[in-house]
């Protein structure tokens, strides 16, 4: 039976110093803190972005504090769920992921069914839970991180092989692509094929093969939205949304106005008219522009840096591991790298312009009860990685 019992506790009664001692030594702090800081950071931004909500007819029965307390508890609960995920030993994340992935797909097909999902902006997204609702899109990125990792090991002797290597996983990728795009949710579809070729590129697989994957999904994204009108004039509005600012435009004039009302430092916190019922989706997908506006330049370029280094962190600390010959851990470590990484990178692109508009949060930091649960386990997987990695080099030495 798996033991949760947190490496940190002591083994008997040496006191807090003694029992504390090997937590210093065999975690980043430094990691921790900058997660700790950007969940806080994200905490206050939430409460900002949307105190202003119950007085639109949608939120008239809302308490200011409202979506305050639903993020203050979903911090809560992902920072508890990350304790025991933490606790889990790599070899058990490995031995699981098949089976994950397997409820991963399950969960896909009954948010589909009329009257269990819940569907809100026309999108059925959401299986609805006494206490809070359920996005099984987010769950799938964990669960493909560590089904791509696991795969890679599994089939590393047939990596340069289409039949053996490349198509069995390409074809559950297409497989949650399909689920994904019947919901309809495009942008977590674009993350999750990303990481998975990014895990299966870092893991070996055949040069030719990766290049004629890259094709195949930038067509395949090209043919979806060609064939889909609302997709296509969503990019058409991206590329000059000013043409159209009470339309297809309106979010990303609104969201470029408060990055423009906050130039260097910002109208200061709480100060930003944009989420005054302007600048729809204020304390989620455009979190950033609110930053932008009260913060200022140098509120976003906070952001941008703690993100850039939680991701070349994560990088590595999976490099590191593959060093040790822990490939699996490793893999796992670069695809959380690449999962934050990428995501975050989208969602900026998207607030600044630079990208088309996509229904993705700002990880960590964003309102989203799933999405702060499953960042909080994944980056507690990444800290085990770590954790092991230092305990063994520890052994060596």
């Amino acid at each position: 039976m798996l033991s949760l019992r947190l490496p940190w506790r002591a083994a008997g009664r040496g006191g807090t110093r003694a029992s504390s001692a090997p937590v210093v030594r065999n975690i980043d702090v430094a990691l921790v803190w900058t997660i700790a800081l950007l969940l806080l950071f994200g905490l206050v931004m939430v409460y900002s972005a949307s105190i202003a909500l119950p007085d639109s007819p949608r939120f008239a029965n809302y308490k200011p504090t409202h979506f305050l307390v639903r993020h203050a508890f979903s911090i809560a609960l992902g920072v508890s769920l990350g304790l025991v995920a933490f606790a889990v030993p790599v070899r058990v994340w490995q031995t699981w992921a098949p089976l994950l992935f397997l409820v991963g797909l399950v969960l896909l097909v009954l948010v589909l069914i009329p009257g269990v999902g819940k569907v809100v902006y026309g999108a059925r997204r959401w299986l609805s839970l006494a206490v809070i609702n359920v996005q099984p899109s987010e769950l799938m990125k964990l669960f493909v991180v560590l089904y791509a990792a696991d795969y890679t090991v599994r089939k590393q002797d047939y990596m340069q092989q289409f039949s053996k290597g490349f198509l069995p996983m390409g074809t559950a990728v297409a497989a949650v692509g399909l689920l994904l795009l019947l919901e309809p949710d495009l942008g977590a579809f674009v993350v999750i094929a990303a990481v998975a070729m990014g895990v299966l590129f870092l893991g070996g697989v055949n040069g030719k093969l990766f290049a004629g994957l890259v094709v195949t999904a930038l067509s395949t994204f090209a043919l979806l939205i060609m064939l889909s009108p609302w997709r296509r004039e969503r990019i058409f509005a991206y590329l000059d949304p000013f043409a159209d600012p009470l339309g297809k435009g309106y979010q990303l004039t609104h969201s470029l106005i408060a990055f423009g009302r906050g130039e260097l430092f910002g109208v200061g916190l709480g100060g930003s008219i944009e989420k005054l019922h302007y600048l729809p989706e204020a304390h989620t997908d455009f979190l950033l522009a609110v930053i932008g506006e009260e913060l200022g330049l140098v509120g976003v370029m906070v952001v941008i840096v703690a993100f850039y280094w939680i991701t070349r962190r994560a990088f590595e600390i999976g490099r590191q591991a593959i060093a040790l010959d822990r490939v699996f851990a490793g893999l796992t470590a670069k695809g959380v790298a690449l999962w934050i990484g990428f995501q975050a990178f989208i969602n900026m692109g998207v607030n600044v312009g630079l990208l088309p508009t996509k229904g993705l949060t700002l990880p960590l930091m964003s309102y989203g009860g799933t999405g702060i649960l499953v960042n909080c386990v994944a980056l507690a997987v990444l800290l085990r990685v770590d954790y092991e990695n230092r305990k063994l080099m520890r052994g060596l030495a």
